[in-house]
């Protein structure tokens, strides 16, 4: 019998959200600690570094110590080159698939976060929704998003006063799903506030891409701690 790869180890250990954002997050090639990588993908320290050794275990990262540190980077560029691959290949759409293959992938930062009408969308702007959840900023009620009396306390920490966007003639918040990521993000007066917030703290920044947006480094460490459990 002919030699198969064995590539359902690798599946199930892209399978799972939280090492399919580490490996993300390790795209550009840069070799980062796993306290560094924990702050990226909004998890605690001990839980990234269990991931972190199922990857390398796995084959897909590698890791040296400097410093008494680990620090953890794509074991290949073949590892790249498979990620843009299953990313490709979770495009439903025939057209942004063909639109994929004519043009290489944007570097990762610009992947990452998107304008969806006034507010943030994109892989950041779903994972800081599934974050504000999770730590009880905002919850579904029946068929309706509602901002909770931990999250009008936490806005109001960064500026953004949930009753005065109550008043304003739209949605205080709701969640909206763009074509380009199928997972929810935040939309409304909440989410346009969050984006303009961003924007003024110069974490995020328009490129020559309408819909496009750059995260400079100090974004993704801050964005990433906002109702991160870390």
């Amino acid at each position: 019998m002919e030699y198969v790869p064995c590539i359902s180890q690798i599946a199930a250990l892209l399978a799972d959200p939280k090492r399919s954002a580490i490996v993300w997050a390790l795209m550009d090639g840069t070799s980062r600690a796993a306290n560094e990588v924990a702050s990226l993908v909004g998890l605690s320290t001990s839980s990234a570094g269990a991931h972190l050794a199922r990857l390398a275990a796995g084959g897909l990262l590698r890791h040296e110590v400097r410093a008494r540190k680990r620090y953890f980077r794509l074991a290949a560029p073949e590892v790249r080159t498979a990620v843009q691959a299953l990313v490709s290949a979770s495009m439903v759409s025939a057209d942004l698939i063909s639109r994929s293959l004519a043009q290489p992938l944007p570097p990762l930062p610009l992947c990452r976060a998107s304008v969806c009408a006034d507010h943030l969308g994109g892989e950041m702007g779903a994972e800081l929704y599934l974050r504000m959840l999770g730590a009880g900023w905002i919850e579904q009620s029946e068929h309706r998003l509602e901002v909770t009396s931990v999250g009008i306390s936490r806005f109001a920490e960064r500026g953004i006063f949930i009753p005065a966007l109550a008043h304003r003639r739209r949605e205080a918040v709701c969640a909206c799903v763009d074509c380009h990521e199928s997972r929810p993000h935040l939309g409304g007066a909440l989410g346009a506030g969050l984006l303009q917030l961003f924007m003024q703290l110069g974490w995020l920044r328009t490129t020559e891409e309408a819909s496009t947006l750059q995260v400079s480094s100090n974004g993704q460490r801050e964005i990433s701690k906002i109702a991160s459990a870390a």
